[in-house]
Formats: C-alpha cells, structure tokens, sequence
C-alpha cells in the first residue's frame, strides 16, 4: 500500500502565514524533501526525517520523495510560497507523468499555501486588484526570447505583471532589460512595487516609477509588481503610500 505524498507551501517565510491545512499535513508526515532554506523554516519532531536538497534539483527531490511515497511512506514536498506557483507541485506531477505506474497510485495532496506576489500585495495595498500575471524572468527552463515576448504583450494587454526570480548571480541584467521592454509600452510614472522578503523581520518595501526603477533594488528574495497604466498610489502622512489597481476599466482605457 502507498504512502501520501503532501506537497505544501510555508508561505512567504513568517510563520503565520502557513496555513492550518499545511500544519496538519507537515504533522502527519514523517520524511521531508526540500531546498534546504525552505525545509529548515519548519519545527520537526524527532521521528521526522529531513532530506535537505540543493536549489535547481526539482525533479530528483520529486522523483525521491514518489520513490519513498510508493514504498508506503508518508512524505511531505515542501516549497515556499505555493507550491503550485513556480514550485514543487509541478515538478511532483511532471515526475508522475514520466514516472512508472506506481507513482500514479500514490495518494497526491497539494495544499494551497501564500505566494510571494500575494504576500507583498497585500503589505502595500491591493496593486492586484484588476487583472494581472505572474512571470518568471528565470530562463533556466524557458528562452529568453520568450519572457521578452511575453512582458510585451501583457504590457500591451494592460496586465498588472509580478515578477518572480528578478535577479541572481548568474543572472544579473535580466530585469534591467525586463524595465527597458516595459519602458516601451507603460507610461513612466507606472508604480513599481520591490517586496523584499514580506512578512519576515527583514521585509523591505520600495514604491517608484517605473522610469526610474533601478533593477539593483531587487534580489532573489524579492518580488517585483509592475502596475499597468491604470495602477495608482495614494500619499498618506506620516504613513505608508498605497498602492492599488481599481476594479474597474474606465471607457478611456478599453
């Protein structure tokens, strides 16, 4: 008889913003596979067991952790955010889809948890509030020919737009060439939103247009909102701007 194979979401790092159903599924676990900053985040008992991977390793962690699935043990995937977005439930499910007939039969639990876009939107407001997308400027599994494509076209198509994976070592200009492309489609005063690490103690963030928005703001624990035309921030004294896009179109914009 198989095992359950959870595969949850910590959130954005603070531990308040992991989901009760998370909690129940980490709790009926006994082996845990993840990067290791991500796993690390949770308080396991002694007769829990981690298996601490490195980053870039998807699919051997996924195809591991089905391995011990398939045995009969319950094990837990674990990603940040959700683990559905830019995370380990897709790499879980391409992992079965190759995998041997055995995997099909495990008992599979996705559970939803709080991504990164979400978090920082709701620290500055509601700049999510019309429309929007979620793109990776990564182009460790897709060309950068596409990203450029596709920041063009949902500039175009007025598309509130949170980037995920802005910067790296390895890949220190991709964002600076993401603001030029957008530069060509969205007016200058655009707000730009860098959350930095929402919700834990060192959480920064930063609001400026997007004429003069400097890609050196970011880092891999940031993610970046670009509003679309209609996007707006409200001045507060002696508090924090807002930002927010409005629910509706007006006849103008359309």
């Amino acid at each position: 008889m198989s095992g359950t194979l959870y595969v949850v979401g910590t959130g954005p790092g603070n531990p308040d913003q992991m989901t009760p159903e998370a909690a129940r599924a980490v709790s009926a676990s006994i082996e845990f596979f993840g990067y290791f900053p991500y796993i690390d985040r949770l308080s396991l008992r002694p007769d829990q067991r981690k298996v601490a991977s490195d980053n870039r390793e998807e699919l051997n962690r996924a195809q591991a952790a089905l391995r011990r699935a398939a045995e009969g043990v319950n094990v837990c995937v674990v990603s940040g955010g959700d683990p559905g977005v830019f995370a380990m439930a897709a790499a879980v499910c391409e992992a079965i889809d190759a995998g041997p007939a055995a995997w099909r039969e495990v008992d599979l639990v996705v559970v939803p948890g709080v991504t990164a876009m979400l978090a920082v939107a709701a620290r500055i407001g509601a700049p999510l509030g019309h429309d929007f997308c979620a793109i990776s400027l990564s182009d460790n599994l897709k060309p950068w020919a596409v990203i450029e494509k596709r920041l063009r076209l949902v500039a175009e198509a007025g598309l509130v737009t949170a980037l995920y994976n802005p910067i790296s070592k390895a890949r220190p200009w991709q964002l600076g060439k993401a603001f030029e492309i957008l530069r060509a489609e969205l007016p200058a005063e655009t707000p730009v939103v860098f959350g930095r690490a929402a919700g834990r103690p060192d959480e920064q963030m930063l609001v400026m247009p997007l004429g003069e928005a400097d890609a050196g703001r970011a880092d891999m624990a940031t993610c970046v909102i670009i509003g679309s035309a209609q996007t707006r921030v409200i001045a507060r004294n002696g508090r924090p701007d807002l930002v927010y896009t409005p629910r509706f179109l007006p006849p103008e914009a359309t």
